[in-house]
């Protein structure tokens, strides 16, 4: 893209250019007034009307439905061709309607999900929508950010940004707020410049935005990657696929068995006939049924907190058996304290003040003495606290405290504060950061290099002890001197301190620091000249309490039948201590269930699968574990879901069945790779969501069975009804065509929907997940769809031959397909009161299909959440029947049927027989189907 060299000018022509601002970013007047004439992105053209529309016509069981209204108009049967195409355009459009909505619902969830990105803007830090970015906007980038604009580098501190997506070069590239001196400098050596949707890989620095959307020089090919699986097909919807696939082979056979019937003697009414059968064979509305069912599963789990970003993971989520999660943030508030530290010589400190207070008592514990004023290493240590520190407390307009940062930096600067030695004191007198060496996940630790108001050039480091005690040679005397001693010996002296600390829940932190040559002028050196040769000054407990939810969370998992792990990085007695608070862990000695990341690490895949049971606690854990202990389930053939909030994370979220990213701390790669995103970062929500996609499927299995078995049960109904022939033989239909629409578009489809909507089953969390295998057509749904649709078929059949052969005269009439006569009589009112019978089993069928394994009758029903939707579809259905039935000319010229009256004691005595049928049926499953 071209534009303006930003490269070769210096800030301050960038800012004149830009109308920027390096220290207070844009006012939010200049946000308004740039909104309209920046960032008008070209998205995948959002939502399509036309094609979605046509989409519904683009189906197996609407081409069937066509076939009939072009046989009806060929063979001039104006009404009824009318009528077919009126329900064929009515489902398309009821499809449409869904699948727009659900459209328009994902496609503002994908906005919400979108990465976003850290800004500021009227001298504040605020976090906005990636796509909100205008030119001139100052951004704050750290590690795993996904750079939402080509920007101008500002600030960098060991920044590194992997530009592989647009310069094809695999090494991350280290940046610096530098001036280059030419112009036709290539991408990939404009060190001072950072670009749109490449990955900040480590570091942490600011950026002010030059160009944004389509004018950023990723172009038209910058497509966001949340989008990526949205369009992919889910084993739901290849279910549905090879469903409609089936129904249409089974249409054809219907169509060549009535021919067969007939010796192929094939006129008007055979092929009217079998028309009429093969649509009676296909749900015309299951299309529009499961749209809707997803939607509200969507909505409901948005209200939750939980933003689906993949239609799979709502299949996946209800048959969860493990979850992986982190700590800090998730199982607790992620709002952490420092309530005690240890230092050499002088032993245990307590901490006052609780949450981001920055007054508080530091009380020794052994003399109970207030520490007012610190000198030697207890200042060395604060130091540390302070400037390896990349939090900041400061006041906001009402002189109220505001701290930025990470949670643990937020701790350890508050902490300082309490001593009157915070960051910005520091600074006053006279510290300079020069460098900063970010923490690693992989070393567990991060360190800075600092001036002091004398000159000397310091570094800090702090991180976990087991990775930093390799760091050190000696230990800092409470007069400042140093002890120097091996590691060994400070391992020896230092760990029984951390176990102590650990036992109480608090996470362990090991500060140190060292005093480098003064001839260092250099301030890129590197990491590993840096961690050397450190002095050990102390160790720091945060506590982070658990979440008020996470217990009951937990037990609600275990009730469900899943499993849940902790992988955290916290050293393993505070993990321990953690998990068994929050009951991941239960009471007493468990230590088989507890492991650190170098011991599962070291185990070969052989001896994991050999463990009686995968640890359900895991510390001090590396991404390389996360993704080992999703491997591990998968050979278990567990269902995983795992948590995830940083760049590292991904692999491990790309690996489990069902990805979960943190949506408040989460980095953009993290989200990118998830299937849900986490709002509130809660792990109560997780059990939402995963008692959600339950529901969704449990819906799904409800309607399918309650569609299909009217399928069925008309397909029984009318091959079986090829048999009642009038006297120049021709077949007789049991139920006109228009009445078979009527069946599967109006009373089939509207229960249908109400069953998708079904509330929460209260028992629904106290069963195991269903396996995998258990899909939507398992062998017990398969037995009650043709068990039930062949029973409702027969009782049709039998109230067809009560009607003429039983009451009636057995007279069959003369040409009563397709008009009335004198003839016709005994045949239109047996088929009103077919119609009736039909109607009503099938209104009562949705009922049943509630619980396909207990009673409709029992406490169950009465004592559960009523659907409101199903009661006002059969008042519905049975509305529209009785109109059908005595309406002049709708009943006999439309609909080809009498009005009835004795026929209403035969159809509830029907519904009597069905009710009793389904009781008997499901007393003998639940003896057969494993609970």
């Amino acid at each position: 893209m071209e534009g303006p060299p930003y490269h070769t000018m210096d800030m301050e022509a960038v800012c004149g250019l830009l109308k920027g601002d390096i220290d207070h970013g844009l006012s939010e007047k200049d946000v308004d007034e740039r909104r309209v004439t920046f960032n008008e992105l070209e998205g995948e053209g959002g939502v399509n009307p036309v094609k979605l529309l046509l989409k519904q016509f683009l189906n197996l069981m609407v081409f069937i439905l066509l076939a009939a209204t072009i046989v009806a108009f060929a063979f001039k049967d104006w009404i009824e061709g009318g009528v077919l195409a009126f329900i064929m355009f009515l489902n398309a459009f009821v499809g449409f309607a869904q699948e727009f909505k659900a459209e328009k619902t994902m496609e503002s969830l994908r906005e919400m999900a979108s990465p976003t990105s850290w800004v500021v803007r009227d001298g504040q830090e605020k976090q906005i929508p990636t796509r909100a970015l205008i030119p001139g906007d100052l951004v704050i980038l750290k590690a795993g950010d996904v750079v939402g604009a080509d920007c101008r580098v500002v600030e960098a501190f060991n920044m590194d940004v992997d530009e592989a997506l647009l310069t094809g070069e695999s090494v991350p590239v280290n940046k610096y707020p530098t001036t280059l001196e030419a112009t036709d400098v290539p991408l990939g050596d404009r060190i001072n410049m950072v670009y749109s949707s490449t990955t900040v890989a480590k570091g942490r620095g600011k950026a002010m935005v030059t160009a944004t959307g389509m004018e950023t020089e990723i172009g038209s090919i910058a497509k966001r990657l949340m989008d990526s699986g949205d369009n992919e097909r889910t084993p739901l919807q290849r279910a549905i696929d090879r469903l409609a696939l089936f129904l249409f082979v089974v249409a054809v056979l219907v169509v060549i068995v009535i021919f067969s019937a007939a010796k192929f003697d094939i006129g008007d009414q055979q092929v009217l006939y079998a028309i009429s059968t093969a649509i009676a064979a296909v749900p015309e509305g299951l299309l529009a049924v499961l749209t809707l069912t997803q939607a509200f599963g969507v909505h409901a789990m948005a209200k939750s907190h939980a933003l689906v970003r993949r239609l799979v993971s709502l299949e996946l989520l209800g048959a969860v058996t493990n979850i992986c999660s982190d700590k800090t943030g998730t199982l607790t508030q992620g709002k952490m304290v420092l309530t005690r530290f240890w230092r050499p010589e002088a032993g245990f400190y307590s901490v006052s003040g609780i949450g981001l207070q920055t007054t508080g008592e530091v009380r020794h514990e052994t003399t109970d003495a207030v520490v007012d004023t610190v000198t030697g290493s207890f200042e060395h240590m604060m130091a540390t606290a302070a400037l390896c520190n990349m939090a900041e407390v400061r006041k906001d307009k009402n002189g109220e405290d505001l701290v930025l940062g990470d949670p643990t930096e937020i701790a350890l600067q508050i902490f300082a504060h309490k001593l009157h030695m915070g960051r910005y004191t520091q600074e006053e007198k006279g510290w300079k950061l020069l460098a900063e060496y970010p923490f690693d996940s992989t070393i567990k630790r991060m360190s800075v290099i600092a001036q002091s108001p004398s000159g000397q050039r310091i570094a800090f480091m702090k991180g976990a002890t087991e990775r930093t005690l390799g760091c050190c040679v000696g230990y800092a005397l409470e007069n400042g001197e140093i002890e120097y001693t091996s590691v060994e010996a400070l391992e020896a002296m230092i760990y029984p301190r951390v176990e102590e600390l650990a036992r109480d829940g608090l996470r362990v932190l090991t500060l140190a620091r060292r005093v480098l040559k003064t001839d260092t002028q250099q301030t890129d050196i590197p990491r590993e000249a840096i961690e050397e040769e450190m002095i050990f000054l102390g160790l720091v407990g945060i506590y982070d309490p658990p979440r008020e939810e996470s217990k009951p969370a937990v037990e609600r998992c275990h009730r469900a039948g899943i499993t849940v792990h902790m992988l955290t990085g916290d050293h393993l007695a505070t993990a321990a201590a953690i998990a068994r608070q929050v009951s991941i862990l239960p009471e007493g000695e468990n230590n088989h269930l507890c492991m650190t990341a170098q011991a599962f690490d070291k185990l070969s895949e052989e001896q994991v699968d050999a463990l009686p049971e995968l640890p359900l606690v895991i510390a001090r854990c590396s991404p390389e574990t996360k993704v080992k202990m999703i491997e591990a389930l998968h050979r278990r053939r567990r269902i995983a879901g795992m948590t995830g909030d940083g760049v590292n994370d991904s692999p491990s979220l790309k690996e489990a069945d069902v990805g979960i990213a943190m949506g408040q701390t989460g980095s953009d790669v993290a989200k990118q790779t998830s299937d849900i995103i986490l709002t509130d970062d809660n792990f109560a929500t997780i059990i939402s969501a995963i008692e959600e996609g339950r529901r969704v499927f449990a819906n799904i299995s409800r309607f399918v069975v309650h569609l299909l078995t009217a399928n069925v049960a008309l397909v029984v109904l009318l091959l079986i009804g090829l048999v009642f022939q009038d006297e120049q033989g021709v077949s007789v239909f049991a139920l006109s065509p228009l009445q078979i629409l009527f069946v599967n578009v109006l009373v089939s489809s509207p229960p249908a929907m109400a069953l998708g909507l079904e509330p929460v089953n209260p028992n629904q969390m106290l069963e195991p997940p269903r396996k995998r295998q258990h899909g939507l057509f398992r062998l017990a749904n398969l037995a009650d769809i043709f068990i039930y649709g062949a029973f409702i078929g027969a009782i049709g059949l039998l109230n067809f031959t009560v009607s003429v052969h039983g009451w009636g005269n057995g007279d069959l009439g003369e040409d009563c397909n397709m008009n009335y006569n004198d003839s016709c009589e005994t045949v239109f009112r047996a088929r009103g009161g077919l119609f009736l019978t039909m109607t009503v089993i099938l209104l009562l069928h949705s009922f049943t299909c509630r619980d396909l394994l207990h009673s409709m009758w029992n406490h169950r029903f009465f004592t559960r959440a009523q659907n409101l939707y199903l009661y006002f579809t059969f008042i519905f259905g049975f509305g529209l029947v009785i109109i059908t039935i005595y309406a002049p000319v709708l009943n006999d010229v439309v609909f080809r049927q009498h009005g009835i009256t004795w026929e209403w004691g035969m159809s509830a005595a029907s519904a009597v027989v069905y009710i009793i049928f389904t009781e008997i049926y499901k007393f003998v499953k639940r003896r057969v189907v494993p609970q």
